[in-house]
């Protein structure tokens, strides 16, 4: 009978199927592409010398680093076009300067990192839907967005292989007229992709682009491509390979990193680079222009991202993009911070240059000593201070800036790391200035760490052991290395930071491993329901009146005045609704129940949200799914009047005639009422043959339903029918809004009762001052029609279409479109994968009342 039952019943199995097809697939391929690249290095590992390296880098020109980063500005400057047509491609209309901001930032985190909490798509996600984008219009865009990305390496690939056919032969093993074939036939497909834009707006259900979008699209991305490759083949040595022949497989490494799913193309496009080019550039050159290509592509948009996040943090004109960055602070800052704790990693375990060593000859060793050591471990501890920054912990914050300032002071006597130190500085000046942003009260140790984030820290670890090895592979171990305390005694002092990263690492895991379980919430007490009753009464959301059914678990602001109520079930902490209360308590209502649930062993979502706080939900790392749409009606000026509201009109004449009555019964008269009613709420059961349900819906209990007023219809003799109101709001106010939850009536009931009640229900109120009734949702409706459209609402739209043997889906929505209302989303906001399904059976089960009712009605 519920959205719930319908998608667990037929949607379940197959998304779910799919979801864990598609997990298989994607751990099999980067399986597969690792053992290629594996066996494809084992050569070429032996040739690497860490020495080399380093000389390849200190010996790049800087010119030709100049010239990279000019490179660098164009690629993004197409990036940014990239959203630019897909906004335009989705009808959706944002401020040029807001989606240069948005993509630079995007680009510039996502690239650089790569972790869930950081993809581009949740920044897109948060500032374009404060610019008014729907979210589905973001997420077309960005299914936009990679298409064009993957046409465009197969035209820059393409192309890069019929140009110079005959010189990459000999590296693909292949005759040279099959090379130019392969190319000819990609660049061919691009062209036809394009014929077809000209030619036709739609593939099937595919909207096309228009032929203008298209080109400019494939314009951009070969700029792009063209313009990233050049950054890499700029920092070669002079003459070292064709750009052509670079180009070819430049494209086919980027694509490989894609394909493999880990963050950046880390390590996997390295590894295409060094196979490709083996023949034609040494491997310790080849080497050292992919660190410098990684700092100049990816680390340095990284920093610029801070200087733009600083900039609008001290600017003092309130405009809306500088508040939309100014939300994105924490996110960013978490990534520096991230990216900040690597460097220290890397150079804790790495020896010091032989200039920075006569430098330090004139510093005291045990200075020296001691700003080595304490760098690692704060490189560590800044692994894990960058996931509490995400939460907007006040604890976080500072303990960010003293770390960050303490490796800014022990950067110069480790190892005179000047780079270092420039990056330090620059992150600490925007923690300093971003101190606003952090406002959450909470002790930093209480910060739960998913199973996802602990891999990756532990993955940084494994590769900084590796490096550690890679750069004294040819020192001979020996137990006396440990005690060695010289200038240049390099390898012991990076076997010592390596064990106090070690040890710091191993505290703060079993720290999360071992924290005791808290014990489960309480129902609310009545003084704690009367304290929501009067939250609900000073703002604007009905529906939350809800939270008087006493079924659900409470959660306060701190400052008592908001609070947010969930249920749980299974492994599920299951939040109706948004948070209840101004609007600035509701980031910390947010966060502290994912930390409880987490805390439990539970996952933490959110049911029935609108979209004013699909921010807050993003920042937090959960993905958002459509449920459906829900309807309001706007009161003032309220009629029966024009053709819209014709049947209403109709169903109003027919039921005076038929001697009907509309009533409502105060707050203080319904307990005398009840005995009355109990005879309608018993008989509408018994016709639907279900029971009663909980959660989202109140049930017939005396206790909940005195605490409101009861719209009732007459008869002569009975009461046929009833409504139980949710109110919000001062009438007088222009926040003021009403609701219903539970509607019952006789079987016996003339056609057009409800109609009439509802429709004699908004005149009154409209006569009251209230500005808005809420109609609830119509589950379902509303899922985009595109083809570009997800998984989840190609399966609604099935659903609601020809889904009404489990649910009256269309019915709901025709009835009340009778109103004209005005619809608006409203979404799940859950952890993703198979979670979103496993949410929604246990919302099913909390409003059924356990599992079997589910099953039954």
């Amino acid at each position: 009978m519920s959205i719930r039952r319908s998608l667990q019943t037929v949607s379940a199995w197959s998304i779910a199927h799919a979801e864990a097809l598609r997990r298989v697939a994607i751990i099999a391929g980067v399986l597969a592409i690792g053992a290629l690249l594996a066996v494809a290095l084992h050569g070429l590992w032996h040739e690497l010398r860490y020495d080399e390296i380093v000389a390849a880098i200190e010996a790049t020109p800087g010119l030709r680093i100049a010239l990279a980063i000019l490179a660098t500005a164009i690629s993004f400057a197409a990036l940014v076009g990239y959203d630019a047509s897909a906004l335009r491609y989705v009808g959706a209309r944002v401020p040029a300067r807001t989606v240069a901001k948005t993509a630079f930032v995007a680009y510039a985190l996502s690239n650089t990192i790569g972790l869930g909490v950081f993809t581009g798509g949740a920044v897109r996600m948060r500032l374009y839907g404060a610019a008014g984008v729907e979210p589905g219009e973001v997420s077309r865009a960005i299914v936009f967005n990679a298409s064009a990305f993957g046409l465009g390496a197969c035209a820059v690939g393409g192309a890069g292989l019929w140009w110079d056919a005959a010189a990459l032969a000999p590296m693909l093993r292949l005759p040279a007229w099959t090379v130019a074939s392969l190319g000819a036939l990609a660049v061919a497909a691009v062209l036809g992709l394009l014929v077809l834009c000209q030619i036709r707006g739609h593939v099937g259900r595919l909207r096309l682009p228009r032929p203008g979008l298209a080109w400019t699209q494939l314009a951009l991305s070969i700029v792009d491509i063209t313009a990233a490759a050049a950054v890499l083949w700029l920092l070669l040595p002079e003459g070292a390979v064709g750009f052509a022949t670079f180009l070819g497989f430049y494209a086919a490494a980027v694509v490989v990193g894609v394909v493999s799913h880990v963050p950046g193309g880390l390590g996997v496009f390295e590894a295409v680079m060094l196979v490709a080019l083996a023949d034609r550039v040494p491997a310790g050159t080849l080497a050292g222009a992919l660190v410098l290509y990684r700092l100049v592509y990816y680390v340095l948009p990284l920093l610029i991202a801070l200087g733009v996040l600083v900039l609008h943090e001290t600017g003092r004109v309130a405009s809306p993009a500088r508040r939309f960055l100014a939300g994105l602070a924490p996110r960013v800052l978490a990534g520096a911070t991230l990216v900040a704790a690597v460097m220290l990693l890397v150079s804790g375990v790495t020896p010091a240059t032989g200039r920075a060593l006569r430098m330090l000859a004139l510093v005291p060793l045990p200075l020296i000593e001691a700003a080595h050591f304490l760098s690692s471990v704060i490189g560590v501890l800044l692994l894990f201070v960058a996931r509490a920054l995400l939460r907007r912990l006040d604890a976080a914050w500072w303990a960010a800036v003293v770390l960050v300032a303490l490796a800014l002071v022990f950067a110069l006597p480790k190892g005179v790391a000047v780079t270092e130190a420039a990056v330090l500085a620059a992150l600490l000046l925007a923690l300093l200035v971003s101190r606003r942003q952090f406002t959450r009260r909470a002790s930093l140790l209480a910060v739960p760490f998913t199973g996802g984030w602990l891999v990756a820290m532990a993955v940084i670890c494994i590769a900084v052991v590796g490096l550690l090895f890679f750069a004294y592979r040819d020192v001979a171990y020996a137990h006396q290395l440990w005690w060695q305390f010289a200038l240049s005694g390099e390898a012991p002092r990076s076997l010592r930071a390596l064990v106090a990263m070690a040890v710091v690492a191993l505290a703060l895991a079993l720290r999360q491993l071992v924290r005791p379980a808290a014990p489960p919430p309480p129902l609310p007490d009545a003084a704690q329901l009367a304290q929501a009753q009067a939250i609900v009464r000073a703002h604007d959301s009905a529906d939350a009146g809800l939270v008087l059914t006493g079924d659900k678990h409470l959660l306060f602001s701190p400052a008592g005045d908001a609070f947010l109520m969930y249920g749980r079930q299974g492994r599920s902490w299951i939040a109706l609704f948004d948070p209840v209360g101004p609007y600035e308590a509701w980031p910390d209502l947010v966060w502290t129940l994912l930390e409880r649930a987490r805390d439990a062993g539970a996952r933490g979502c959110f049911y029935q949200v609108g979209p004013e706080a699909l921010p807050l939900y993003l920042d937090a790392g959960l993905r958002l799914f459509k449920l459906g749409e829900y309807a309001s009606v706007p009161l003032p000026g309220f009629s029966l009047q024009g053709r819209r509201r014709g049947s209403l009109r109709t169903a109003v004449n027919r039921a005076e005639r038929a001697g009907l009555r509309f009533e409502i019964v105060d707050t203080p008269q319904v307990p005398a009422l009840l005995p009355a009613l109990q005879p309608v709420s018993d008989a509408w059961l018994a016709q639907h043959r279900t029971a009663e349900k909980r959660f989202s819906i109140g049930a017939f209990d005396p206790a909940y339903l005195a605490r409101n007023p009861i719209a009732v219809v007459r008869d002569e003799t009975r009461i046929i029918a009833f409504a139980s109101l949710l109110l919000a709001g001062d009438p007088a106010g222009e926040a003021s809004e009403a609701s219903i939850d539970l509607m019952r009536h006789l079987p016996d009931a003339p056609p057009g009762t409800m109609d009439f009640l509802f429709a004699r229900l908004l005149q009154h109120l409209a006569a009251d001052g209230y500005q808005r009734f809420g109609l609830g949702m119509a589950p379902l409706s509303g899922m985009a029609t595109h083809a570009l459209a997800p998984q989840w609402h190609r399966m609604g739209r099935l659903l609601f279409a020809r889904g009404e043997q489990f649910y009256n889906f269309r019915g709901l929505r025709a009835f009340k479109d009778k109103f004209d209302p005005q619809w608006s989303a409203r979404y799940l906001a859950s952890p993703g994968g198979i979670a979103p399904l496993l949410v929604l059976a246990d919302a099913a089960a909390l409003i059924a009342g356990g599992y079997r009712g589910v099953l039954s009605k």
